[in-house]
């Protein structure tokens, strides 16, 4: 499983603003610039850093495989960040599923490669309908972190550091 498949990246974005894309139609995600009212998340990069966006959901991993076992839409990398990303457009019990699907790629990342080489590590669980901050419970971050050494955010803005 290759989390770095030319295949499933698109080219380097350096906007400072820009968006992050799921139709929700068993397509992989996708950035976009020009039309914010598909955005599901926001990513502000006022440094300007060059990030790659990679498809995981339906590119990485496709949706036969892997059966029963979840994984979120995407990722953002350059040379110190990687950020996972789960995109959601429902109202309720949405969550708790997108923490699920988070770890279980984060756990499949290291499974493959080496997270080592990535000084900021973080996961996002984004919904289009729950803008733009939500609580997580402390309990579930502790879990989260001491699972696969991620700080997880439930919000609507991916801020690069």
């Amino acid at each position: 499983m290759n989390f770095f498949d030319p295949g499933c990246q698109e080219p380097v974005r350096r906007e400072v603003l820009f968006g992050l894309c799921d139709d929700q139609n068993s397509k992989k995600a996708y950035t976009n610039t020009d039309d914010s009212s598909r955005w599901v998340a926001t990513v502000q990069n006022d440094s300007r850093v060059e990030l790659t966006f990679t498809a995981i959901d339906n590119c990485v991993i496709m949706g036969d495989e892997e059966s029963g076992r979840a994984r979120c839409d995407g990722m953002l990398t350059s040379s110190e960040h990687i950020y996972f990303v789960e995109l959601k457009d429902q109202r309720i019990g949405w969550k708790a599923d997108a923490i699920d699907q988070l770890e279980s790629t984060i756990l499949f990342f290291m499974e493959n490669h080496d997270i080592s080489r990535f000084r900021y590590k973080k996961a996002f669980a984004c919904n289009k309908r729950h803008r733009p901050f939500q609580v997580i419970d402390h309990e579930i971050r502790r879990r989260f972190f001491s699972n696969c050494r991620f700080h997880v955010d439930a919000q609507a803005y991916v801020i690069v550091v």
